[in-house]
């Protein structure tokens, strides 16, 4: 046998458990690999920042439900990426982090970013490994490809120190193969029958559909079973769209009253955490029922007991429960307390937010600049969306129709996913869906993270439109007036707000490195305006700067966003 490399039989190996796309930046030892992956067929996205990278190919992960692959240095290199695999893996997404790593023979004695790589991402992975041999290297690699996907999706990590990817061979290479999909988990018929039971029972029912639904694709069943039994449901953020948010069967107006008098809520695919608040008084009933869906067992009694707990993919129980409930020709009464009371409250809500969205006076508010980009966005656009009030007020009012179609901070509650996210939603759709439209909506601390990403973007042609919603701080900045004398004749460490950033930042101007424009924004004709130019763009991203008022807010909430701890 004549000799192979380490980088050619690790690119093979890829290619072979069906990895279609990387994302990275190279160095040593990796530069020869990322080259040896574009010879194998893997599609190979170079970015600006490791973090960047790895949020990229979490969300090929999640769009796609096979992992790709996040390719970075040793030491420095794979610790810029550990928060972007702590998000993939609270996120539950499918990705392989592949790093190379310093030359055993100079391990140590004080290696090149010499880092005790594999121990260090244990933490963030369901599987971490080096293998220790080129001819091992196809069995790791259909390991972290299968642990990545099958069960609970997450992270594996490989390591690949420089010796073993430039290095070469003779010895035979066992034959690859392939594990299949992962096999569906079916639930207990008789814990079907007691969910069934419970929800005939109810008289305030409520379903909960959460991004575990969108991955596993069970929207048809979860529509069927909504609009067949007229059951009210709310989704999580990732779980919008599963079903349309325009439905009439959706209660997101009314999320606080839905989620304190519901009786019985069943979660498909979503889970009791800080999101849903525990499932915990006072934003839930003390003797509310849970009916909990996952494909995690261990996830199943978390923060509270459930009533009925069905290990299940989202699909076959769906379908199973819509089964018994239609055998029993049960349907909701759509004329009953609940859904007058749910109904009551939706439009007490939205006459509020309206009042709000109507009011175009300058400087702008929230709830006006998503009404207006509402009226134009596509109904079947890529929402991705990061930031404090940028992301909580842009998740009620621009709206999606479809699974997948909103990425944002998620249940790890990342700050600076968003281009990331954006570069892999406008690839996918570049290669699965074609003149699909990706809008990366941003806040401009949000923003700030990961900004240089639109060089990327420019780079490999991806028609992203960014409007960053631009109040000039976290959560709340300051008018020059008032930002001025705040830092008149004084140490501007101790009196700069830690909260405050440059007032009225010209981020559009950034499209000018590229010899484009970008569109500054006051206004609603100007933001209207500049969306519909932006959505003319097929072969470049551009960025709109929507200037609105510092102190906007959201309306006011009757409870705290976040449940406290009750010690």
């Amino acid at each position: 046998m004549s000799a192979v490399q380490g980088i050619t039989v690790l690119a093979e190996s890829l290619r072979a458990q069906g990895i279609e796309y990387a994302f990275g930046i190279v160095g040593i030892p990796v530069i020869e690999l990322s080259m040896a992956m574009q010879t194998a067929g893997i599609k190979y996205i170079g970015m600006r920042n490791e973090q960047s990278a790895c949020y990229a190919a979490q969300a090929i992960g999640y769009l796609t439900g096979k992992p790709a692959v996040c390719l970075v240095v040793a030491g420095p290199g794979l610790l810029h990426v550990t928060g972007g695999m702590a998000n993939a893996q609270v996120n539950c997404w499918p990705m392989v982090v592949i790093a190379g790593a310093s030359f055993q023979d100079h391990e140590g004695i004080g290696a090149f970013q010499e880092f005790p790589q594999v121990e260090a991402s244990r933490p963030y992975c369901k599987y971490a490994a080096r293998p220790p041999s080129i001819p091992l290297i196809p069995l790791h690699v259909e390991k972290a490809v299968r642990l990545a996907t099958y069960g609970r999706p997450g992270v594996s990590y490989l390591d690949f120190p420089g010796n073993l990817l430039l290095g070469s061979t003779t010895s035979k290479i066992p034959e690859q193969y392939s594990h299949p999909s992962p096999p569906l988990i079916y639930p207990d018929h008789d814990a079907v029958s007691s969910a069934a039971s419970l929800l005939k029972n109810a008289k305030r029912p409520l379903i909960i559909v959460g991004k575990g639904s969108a991955y596993a694709r069970a929207e048809n069943p979860v529509r069927r079973l909504i609009d067949e039994i007229n059951f009210p449901f709310i989704a999580t953020p990732m779980g919008k769209g599963v079903v349309p948010d325009s439905s009439s069967r959706s209660v997101q107006s009314a999320r606080s009253l839905a989620l304190q008098k519901a009786d019985v809520v069943l979660l498909l695919g979503a889970r009791l955490n800080w999101i849903l608040h525990f499932g915990r008084p006072p934003r839930f009933a003390a003797d509310v029922k849970f009916i909990q869906v996952d494909i995690c067992a261990e996830e199943m009694h978390n923060s509270v007991r459930s009533t009925v707990a069905i290990q299940s993919d989202i699909l076959p129980f769906t379908n199973h429960l819509l089964e018994q409930l239609n055998g029993q020709n049960y349907q909701f009464d759509n004329n009953s307390d609940w859904w007058t009371s749910l109904r009551q409250k939706c439009a007490t809500n939205q006459k509020t937010v309206q009042g709000y969205a109507r009011d175009v006076s300058t400087p702008l508010n929230y709830y006006a600049v998503f009404h207006h980009m509402q009226e134009i966005l596509p109904q079947d656009a890529i929402i991705v969306s990061e930031g404090a009030n940028t992301m909580d007020i842009g998740r009620s009012m621009l709206l999606n129709q479809y699974p997948k179609h909103r990425l944002d901070a998620g249940t790890f509650g990342t700050m600076g996913v968003g281009p990331g996210f954006a570069i892999a939603a406008a690839i996918f759709c570049r290669d699965h869906y074609p003149g699909k439209r990706v809008i990366c909506v941003e806040g401009d601390s949000a923003f700030g993270f990961s900004g240089m990403e639109i060089e990327t973007m420019v780079r490999y042609n991806l028609p992203i439109v960014i409007v960053v919603v631009n109040n000039g701080g976290i959560y709340g900045g300051f008018d020059q007036e008032t930002f001025d004398a705040i830092r008149k004749d004084a140490d501007l460490l101790k009196v700069t707000p830690p909260t405050a950033l440059t007032v009225e930042t010209r981020y559009e101007n950034m499209m000018q490195l590229f010899g484009q424009k970008g569109y500054l924004v006051r206004d609603i004709p100007q933001l209207q305006s500049a969306l519909s130019e932006a959505l003319t763009l097929t072969n470049r991203p551009t960025i709109i700067n929507v200037l609105i008022s510092p102190s906007s807010d959201r309306k006011p909430q009757e409870h705290s966003w976040l449940t406290e701890s009750k010690l």
